[in-house]
């Protein structure tokens, strides 16, 4: 049974705590999958020759991309119509989800597979779908196996990292499965039983990664061949593409997806890189006869013209999730959002301006700067978080802008700055902490100081060590 509270009408600290109920395995299960993902980027990384270097293209190309939206989307759809396919643009979740319902309608669609897809995810497709009586199965293992779970993923990359052995097999017997936690013997019994779902779809909904307006071309990776076969068994193909995900030419989708693959999966490339332009034609042996893609909005413009755009920068790698030490805690679910660890902190506050519970998310954070040393293209992830939490208290907590300045006048004064440490001697120093910082300080071991401060051993004139 799932655990899973809802961002809406729940605090983080409540989430949290749904999230590590139970036997305590989640924080092992997240240290080691995240340790061994986080040691792979740094191994590939260092066969580079000059990382930062590219870090600092990559940056620069995807900080020129967004500033040229308008002009390279336009350009994206151009050669998507040009070469067969079908273009449309959705402003908000309601909007994309009737347009990939409308098609579906148009072709009778009872039966539908899906690839990972974080839009999807973002816009509650699914459910939409299911309302319809579309029977909708996702075919990324670690997808289908949080569907069947009745949970939504908990990480960028790995939807499923958080399961143990145990967790799979419990969820795959819901199928039928009678093995043990051999992983082999799990992944044959889903490939046979996803194998028909491929065989038998009207119509396949993927994600895009990038699309590359010199071309149209529609890039999908994976480490999988769901996606594959999800674009290309099904007589229709659905992409879904956030609109921010557009590269101008294919040199500098090279170097992004060189990029993506080190830091999201710690190797030097995909196992499938899947090119997309325009349905199957004439002669060709495979691929859809028919394609939508489907550019999603959803705030983003929103987004595009505030103080925070770089967020847009993110190529969905996950390597921020995998080195944040708040993520590495209480994974993603206690998040309550589509998008979790430091770039979800980021983009829910901004993308969901209309439910207040995700401004908190910005304070998910200690701020050590790990998020930005991990992300392929340098989004300043801590300083945007500064810039979610200065926003957030800008508009709706003036109570907490009180006590920030009061903590500043009195840290600015010799005497009211050596009162304030007093509390480090004892030792139960959250039983004493005021009434406002309570809450603050519940769930947080503060520092216990041991033996005379600083200014004590000053005033006694005693020699200090270097």
């Amino acid at each position: 049974m799932s655990r899973v509270l809802p961002l809406r009408g729940t605090t983080l600290r409540e989430r949290s705590a749904a999230a590590l109920a139970g036997d305590g395995h989640l924080q092992a299960s997240l240290r080691g999958t995240t340790d061994a993902l986080d040691g792979r980027r740094r191994a590939t990384l260092a066969e580079l020759e000059d990382h930062e270097g590219l870090r600092r293209a990559a940056r620069a190309l995807r900080t020129d991309a967004i500033a040229r939206l308008p002009e390279l989307l336009a350009q994206v759809a151009d050669r998507v119509e040009a070469a067969g396919g079908h273009v449309h643009f959705a402003a908000d979740a309601r909007e994309a989800c009737d347009q990939v319902l409308a098609i579906a309608g148009r072709h009778g669609v009872a039966r539908l597979v899906k690839s990972k897809s974080m839009v999807s995810e973002e816009i509650a497709l699914n459910p939409r779908l299911q309302a319809a009586g579309i029977d909708v199965v996702e075919t990324d293992l670690g997808e289908w196996a949080q569907q069947l779970d009745g949970e939504p993923p908990a990480h960028i990359l790995g939807p499923a990292l958080h399961k143990t052995k145990a967790d799979w097999v419990r969820v795959l017997r819901l199928e039928g499965y009678d093995g043990g936690e051999s992983a082999e013997a799990m992944t044959a019994f889903a490939r046979r039983t996803l194998r028909e779902r491929f065989l038998r779809a009207d119509l396949g909904i993927t994600g895009v990664n990038l699309a590359v307006a010199e071309t149209g071309s529609l890039v999908v990776v994976s480490n999988e061949g769901n996606a594959r076969l999800t674009a290309a068994a099904p007589p229709v193909h659905v992409a879904l593409m956030g609109m921010e995900r557009v590269a101008a030419t294919w040199a500098e989708a090279d170097l992004l997806l060189a990029l993506l693959s080190r830091a999201g999966a710690g190797v030097s490339l995909a196992t499938y890189v899947n090119c997309v332009t325009g349905p199957r034609r004439p002669g060709e042996r495979d691929g859809p006869q028919e394609l939508h893609l489907v550019v999603v909005d959803n705030g983003r413009s929103r987004i595009l013209a505030g103080a925070s755009r770089e967020a847009l920068n993110c190529i969905r790698c996950g390597a921020c999730l995998n080195a944040c030490p708040v993520y590495r805690q209480i994974g993603g679910h206690a998040y309550g959002t589509t998008y979790s660890g430091p770039i979800g902190a980021v983009l829910a506050p901004l993308l969901l301006e209309d439910v207040p519970e995700a401004a908190e998310l910005s304070h998910a954070s200690s701020l050590c700067g790990a998020c930005w040393e991990a992300c392929p293209v340098a989004i300043p992830l801590h300083e945007l978080l500064l810039q979610g939490r200065a926003e957030g208290a800008g508009h709706d907590h003036a109570g907490e802008r009180a006590l920030w300045r009061a903590w500043a006048h009195a840290w600015s004064r010799p005497r009211s700055y050596a009162l304030s440490g007093a509390p480090a001697s004892l030792r139960a120093p959250a039983t004493l902490v005021p009434p406002p910082f309570r809450a603050w300080a519940q769930g947080r071991e503060l520092p216990r100081r041991d033996g005379p401060t600083f200014r004590e051993r000053w005033r006694r004139g005693e020699v200090l060590d270097p």
